[in-house]
């Protein structure tokens, strides 16, 4: 923690040394993620916290995938040769080690109760199922509300301090162009709009290619609870990196909602996550991040991406083998996007490639159609991570599920035993502690 506040301190003396806009947009990325990994350590320091050892490797997993993402984003930004040597600092390692010393304690799972992860407590669990709500605020774009923007929505939500109770925001349906940012600062927010086809929330943010002024942590349409709505990005396959939701909030939960972009569409940053119901669509690594997430019975679909291009679905980024953290895609459909259709025959689709050397993936009982390459899995550059990676695939089905061409790395494998299976289950991999409830929403604890 001391070490941690010294290198935000001296982060911010920088920000106003920066030399260019490049600079200066890494610096303020950060800003925002030491502070998030400050908030982390406090969580693992209070003793008033309620907290398990579970919990604590995944506030220390969220910890360090913070300070891996702001270093990507100096990267990122092509300021990594002046710039990363003023960040030097152990924190990393500190906290690698303290994952380590975790680590060697075996975390027993608790018991489980049928229905949702029982991180959802009751009330949440009827507010996802409920057909009408009672919201906190309104907004429509028709003035038939209390606002007529989400931002603004959200803006009086900030003014209720320290407040513990849910507070719900009504989107009716109707396409929203802003970008928001739901922080530290704002608990317990959840948003329920009119159906992931009817409420659609839309940003054009990017990064790379031709350019677009922000890093790809920065490019999120929106980034807790979220029901009904589409989030995305319309910058298009010619921008690349371009998210139409980050999410790093723990315990946040999407419910048939749709996410729709091209390269990198979900951020999935980092902490516990779950999607249900969910549809996906994007071309490159368009599942990518260092969270412990599960996506069950969701509909993912590959786009056609830019001519020379192949798909890959995820991009894992697990930077340290200790870290609780995995992209575990359970009961859903993998299948192609209507653009992608006449074209399938020119383009190559993955299953993932590891971003960073110990990346984590998981497919199981899952339909893969005809679009999944014989190889199933693609290299991030050369050899980087194939022996120390996890790439596993366990009873999926379909055309393209046929592991007898898949390649051949020390760090994947096919799962035949259940026990292994089990690990990736929400029961194991996400909710130790319970912290999903019972609820009337369809939902799968174990395998089947």
């Amino acid at each position: 923690m001391e070490r941690a506040m010294i290198a935000q301190s001296h982060n911010k003396h920088l920000v106003s040394k920066s030399r260019s806009e490049n600079e200066k947009a890494a610096w303020t990325d950060c800003l925002k993620l030491y502070e998030d990994t400050i908030i982390q350590l406090n969580k693992t320091l209070d003793p008033n916290t309620k907290s398990t050892g579970f919990d604590q490797q995944i506030w220390l997993s969220a910890a360090l995938t913070n300070i891996e993402t702001c270093r990507t984003g100096f990267i990122e930004m092509g300021v990594s040769d002046y710039m990363l040597p003023l960040l030097s600092n152990n924190v990393s390692q500190l906290i690698s080690n303290t994952l380590s010393l975790h680590n060697v304690f075996s975390i027993r799972p608790e018991t489980y109760k049928s229905g949702f992860p029982n991180w959802v407590k009751v009330g949440d669990r009827k507010l996802l199922q409920r057909a009408y709500i009672t919201a906190d605020l309104v907004v429509a774009q028709d003035g038939s509300g209390d606002h007529t923007t989400i931002q603004a929505a959200l803006d009086v939500a900030a003014e209720r301090s320290g407040s513990s109770e849910k507070f719900m925001i009504y989107i009716k349906r109707g396409l929203y162009e802003e970008n928001l940012e739901i922080g530290n600062n704002l608990k317990n927010i959840m948003l329920v709009g009119d159906g992931l086809k009817h409420t659609i929330i839309s940003g054009s943010r990017s990064f790379g290619c031709s350019g677009g002024g922000y890093s790809t942590f920065n490019t999120a349409t929106v980034g807790f609870i979220a029901r009904g709505i589409t989030f995305r990005n319309t910058a298009g396959p010619k921008k690349c990196q371009a998210v139409a939701l980050r999410s790093g909030s723990d315990r946040s939960i999407f419910y048939r909602c749709g996410f729709v972009g091209y390269q990198d569409t979900l951020y999935v940053h980092s902490q516990r996550q779950f999607y249900k119901n969910c549809h996906i669509y994007g071309t490159v690594d368009f599942i990518f991040g260092d969270a412990a997430v599960v996506l069950q019975n969701c509909m993912i679909f590959a786009r056609r991406p830019m001519h020379g291009q192949s798909n890959a679905i995820t991009a894992q980024s697990r930077a340290n083998p200790n870290q609780t953290t995995g992209i575990i895609i359970q009961n859903s459909r993998v299948m192609a996007a209507p653009d992608l259709v006449p074209v399938l025959s020119k383009v190559k689709t993955f299953l993932g490639r590891p971003w960073k050397e110990y990346s984590r993936t998981v497919f199981m009982c899952t339909f893969l159609d005809t679009l999944v390459d014989p190889a199933g899995w693609l290299e991030w550059d050369g050899d980087f991570g194939l022996d120390t990676l996890y790439y596993g695939e366990y009873n999926n089905f379909g055309p393209g599920a046929s592991t007898s061409g898949r390649v051949k790395w020390g760090g994947y494998r096919v799962i035949n035993s259940s026990t292994e299976a089990s690990m990736f289950t929400v029961e194991n991999f996400i909710s130790r502690d319970l912290w999903l409830p019972d609820t009337g929403v369809p939902f799968t604890a174990g395998l089947y």
